[in-house]
């Protein structure tokens, strides 16, 4: 990216939206719908150059990058941030942050990192360097985020790692993985006088969880008493994890049914982990029995139990209690949104069944509820007037 130095002077604006060719919802609307990449990036840098009111828009700026990364137009997504440098100094830190993760969900760390050092020096802070090391870790460079976390304190005395910026590196670091290096993190923060909370020891719970066997976790479980911190459901449904994929899965329920007694009070999270234990070992009565435990202990059933539970229920041929858990979802009053095939494969198999009322009566439920706009749930050999749409975040 090229020096601010070399960009034009940003202008002084009130409301400039009159200079644009049309009202500003419009715009924003067209440029969500715009599929073409070199007519997104040319009407996106017009209009975010022109108007304040545009660059208020974290939606658009999100999808644009999205789009443009999804068709390998790194050149296009640099047109658009480097667009909105001039406006840095009269903007404020949020903004800058915005641009800095940016280039981060496009994987492209070192333009990133371009940025952060162009910025005005109003906006070099530890927010700002967070946005750095989230950049670095969303496009998996770890080595990069590790070197950047010991450079930039190092030249900018002001900017002060906060325990969200160790947080970033320890993750990193479990995911690298170097777990070793990851303990050393928690030393390193008390050092600068920083302590670790919850968030860093669920990080390294999950890290040797995902990455060893679960018995060498004891060691951050040490770690968390020597400090006197209590372990929340969090850190509990690590283990557990740890211990369904070692195949210990009466380990994992003796640990669910402890915290039920004694708590931490489990939460969704850590039934779904068991009940993916019991059906990765055939046990499907019990994962049955488990889905109902849940709802007993005031826990909400999410996307992850029906997507884990109703496949394997109508592998089994259950297609009675696949059916109820479908209803039973549909009728949250939040809603529960899982991916349409999960609902198609009951349809198709109560089409199967000759239960051919029950079906349409599933499809209708999902017309009323939220698969209606993409990726249709229909009836099997229905034509396009009966096609229900899937509802997508774009």
């Amino acid at each position: 990216p090229k020096p601010l130095g070399e960009q034009p002077a940003a202008k002084a604006e009130s409301d400039a939206d009159h200079k644009l060719p049309k009202p500003l919802d419009d715009i924003l609307i067209a440029l969500i719908r715009q599929r073409d990449p070199d007519t997104l990036v040319s009407e996106f840098v017009q209009a975010s150059t022109v108007s304040s009111r545009f660059r208020e828009w974290h939606r658009v700026y999100d999808v644009a990058v999205s789009r443009l990364t999804s068709f390998g137009r790194q050149d296009g997504i640099e047109a658009i941030i480097e667009a909105q440098k001039p406006f840095l100094e009269t903007s404020n830190e949020g903004f800058a942050t915005r641009l800095i993760r940016l280039y981060g969900r496009a994987s492209m760390p070192s333009h990133a990192a371009a940025t952060f050092h162009e910025l005005p020096t109003q906006h070099k802070s530890t927010m700002t360097f967070n946005a750095l090391l989230a950049a670095y870790a969303e496009a998996g460079d770890f080595d990069g985020l590790t070197a950047v976390f010991q450079e930039i304190p190092a030249t900018h005395p002001s900017i002060v790692p906060s325990v969200y910026s160790y947080n970033i590196l320890v993750r990193a670091l479990c995911q690298k993985p170097d777990l070793s290096a990851a303990l050393d993190v928690v030393l390193l923060m008390e050092k600068h006088g920083v302590s670790a909370d919850n968030v860093t020891f669920n990080t390294l719970l999950n890290g040797f969880s995902n990455n060893g066997p679960t018995d060498e976790a004891e060691i951050v479980w040490e770690m968390m008493k020597e400090r006197n911190l209590e372990p929340d459901a969090k850190c509990y449904n690590a283990k557990l994890r740890g211990w369904v994929a070692e195949g210990r899965i009466d380990d994992a329920a003796a640990v669910l049914e402890r915290l039920e007694k004694d708590g931490p009070k489990p939460d969704t999270v850590s039934y779904n982990e068991l009940i993916r234990g019991y059906l990765k070992a055939g046990r499907l009565q019990e994962a049955k029995k488990l889905y109902d435990d849940l709802v007993k202990n005031h826990c909400a059933a999410n996307k992850g139990t029906y997507e884990t539970l109703v496949p394997h229920l109508l592998q089994a041929g259950d297609l009675d209690c696949a059916l109820r858990y479908c209803y039973e979802m549909f009728s949250r009053k939040r809603g529960c949104r899982v991916e349409c095939g999960v609902l198609q494969d009951v349809v198709n198999a109560l089409v199967d069944a000759s239960r051919v009322e029950e079906a349409a009566k599933l499809v209708d439920i999902g017309r009323k509820k939220y698969y209606y706009l993409r990726k249709g749930l229909r009836m099997r050999g229905s034509g396009k007037g009966s096609e229900l749409r899937a509802e997508t975040d774009e």
